[in-house]
């Protein structure tokens, strides 16, 4: 019985992510109004909380890109770069929501708890984000520096690079 209800998960979850969307330039664009909760349980609104001239978004769209979010967050902490930063990961689809407390969970066990307030959740708005980022070679992760009007000023699409975070850099600036 076990195993039934484990294949029905992971098939409702494989499911859920099989829109496919063309990635997107949205470098000039407006970030759009989404909504999430912060694995400190607090209800996030973005981009109108945040507030700084500019703040940097790492979207991951699979449990596969966190391997590209960490080089970039060691990239940033390398290079000295210090603006607010937040993990966003983008779960689209209606099983992932049904199970989002368990989700959720497991990010806590792997993450520091001083971590927390920086990783903000998207299950309700995930697929419109992706739609509008573009979910194609979804273990890159999707990096969107905002000012506090939520303009897209530097989008990045294509996995770690140095010459990108150098090009970030000069956005920050």
């Amino acid at each position: 019985m076990f195993k039934l209800i484990i294949s029905v998960f992971a098939f409702l979850l494989l499911s859920a992510c099989s829109a496919q969307y063309p990635n997107q330039q949205v470098k000039g664009e407006q970030f759009p109004s989404i909504s999430g909760e912060s694995l400190e349980k607090q209800n996030v609104s973005i981009p109108n909380d945040f507030k700084s001239a500019k703040t940097l978004l790492l979207l991951g769209y699979k449990q596969d890109s966190q391997f590209d979010i960490d080089r970039w967050l060691i990239g940033l902490d390398m290079a000295g770069v210090s603006i607010p930063t937040y993990e966003l990961p983008i779960i689209a689809g209606m099983a992932p929501r049904m199970f989002s407390t368990f989700i959720d969970n497991g990010m806590r066990k792997g993450i520091p708890k001083e971590l927390w307030g920086g990783v903000i959740t998207i299950y309700k708005d995930g697929d419109a984000v992706q739609k509008f980022t573009g979910n194609e070679s979804p273990n890159n992760s999707r990096v969107v520096l905002i000012n506090s009007s939520g303009e897209i000023l530097y989008f990045y699409d294509r996995g770690f690079s140095v010459d990108a975070l150098n090009k970030l850099k000069e956005n920050i600036k």
